[in-house]
């Protein structure tokens, strides 16, 4: 099974689909806010324009091997509310990143986020055979620390003045992880806030 082969993960909440250029009307439409790419390193992607040349961008790196992207899809009404990937995907070392996320202001703090994580984690560890699946944010985000944190994933720290901002500030990033030894409690863990 390969890591860059798309695919369809489904659960009661979402459906994480193979991003494509036909989800870009939604998406254009789901990611209106600008408080959505505050923290992003794309810039505000906020028009159909932007939003089609950010589809193109992924649907690239997906051919390059480098990710794997998904539009998240709410099950109840079809209607495409964000997306989330797999990047930095590292066949020989048995490991990826997710990360990318982001999702319409009305779906964030609910059960979406815990259950595409849980579709992800779920089948890069029992499908993918990973070892190690990490994340990163930027260190100003702390919306984003606290939803990594809440996952189960540890913090194994800060990559200092590591990346570019769109404004051309310096980002350092937070780096988590999840291992394989470590993801049955990691699942038990999500499953129980899915079930409360």
């Amino acid at each position: 099974m390969s890591y860059t082969t798309p695919v369809t993960l489904g659960g009661e909440i979402v459906r994480l689909e193979p991003l494509s250029v036909g989800h870009v009307p939604a998406l254009a439409a789901a990611g209106r806010d600008p408080v959505i790419w505050e923290h992003m390193l794309y810039g505000v992607v906020d028009t159909h324009e932007k939003m089609l040349r950010f589809v193109q961008d992924l649907l690239q790196r997906q051919q390059r091997g480098t990710d794997l992207p998904f539009t998240v899809v709410l099950r109840a009404s079809g209607q495409a509310i964000g997306c989330t990937r797999y990047l930095d995907i590292q066949p020989h070392n048995r490991s990826v990143e997710i990360g990318g996320t982001w999702y319409a202001p009305a779906y964030q703090r609910t059960g979406v986020n815990t259950e595409a994580k849980l579709l992800l984690l779920t089948y890069a560890f029992e499908q993918l055979q990973t070892v190690r699946v990490q994340f990163k944010t930027d260190v100003l985000n702390l919306r984003s620390q606290l939803a990594i944190e809440r996952l189960g994933a540890v913090k194994e720290g800060v990559l200092r003045n590591h990346l570019m901002r769109p404004d051309g500030s310096l980002r350092s990033s937070v780096y988590y992880s999840i291992l394989a030894q470590e993801w049955p409690g990691v699942r038990v863990r999500l499953t129980g806030f899915l079930t409360r």
